[in-house]
């Protein structure tokens, strides 16, 4: 189920990260119109052992999951970084948010930062403001959302629904095999 097939589909954009966590709910109308349900970052001290910030993660996770029900996750893929340690709590937290979203049982997609941009920008080298801007602008909202991660977060979303039309045509195409 693409959440195509009905008149509506909520999407949840996780922008993984152990000190924050960017998350978006969305929802769209029949693939026209979207607005923001919820935007915002999880936050975990860097004081705290990494198995309770990673509990403290997946609990926030599991509870908006839980929430909001959606009907697809989109989460950042991360191929590189130039500094080890951040990718090692980028990589842990995106574990954390792409186990929750199997356990919820949603459709679970992952984009790179590229296919976001050029998705959201119709650029993949766009900046993060030139990023915040057009989601701005494709939400309807009166500032860009903040923090960074959380818009970060709502692009993520937004890639998932303007790629999910597609998708859904491939699979049906492939009676049902992706």
């Amino acid at each position: 189920m693409f959440g195509w097939s009905t008149s509506s589909c909520r999407v949840v954009g996780i922008d993984p990260g152990l000190t924050r966590c960017g998350y978006a709910v969305i929802d769209s109308v029949r693939g026209s119109s979207v607005q923001a349900r919820s935007l915002g970052a999880f936050t975990t001290s860097p004081q705290m052992e990494l198995p309770d910030r990673l509990a403290s993660l997946q609990a926030d996770v599991r509870e908006l999951l839980d929430e909001f029900q959606p009907d697809a996750v989109a989460v950042e893929k991360v191929f590189f970084q130039v500094n080890v340690r951040t990718a090692m709590s980028v990589g842990q937290a995106r574990g954390v948010a792409l186990a929750e979203a199997a356990r919820s049982g949603c459709i679970v997609s992952q984009y790179t930062p590229n296919e976001v941009k050029m998705s959201i920008a119709g650029y993949g080298g766009a900046d993060k403001q030139q990023v915040q801007r057009m989601v701005q602008q494709r939400l309807g909202l009166s500032a860009p959302p903040q923090p960074a991660d959380a818009a970060d977060a709502a692009a993520l979303a937004l890639c998932y629904l303007a790629s999910s039309p597609l998708r859904a045509a491939v699979n049906s195409a492939l009676g049902g095999r992706s």
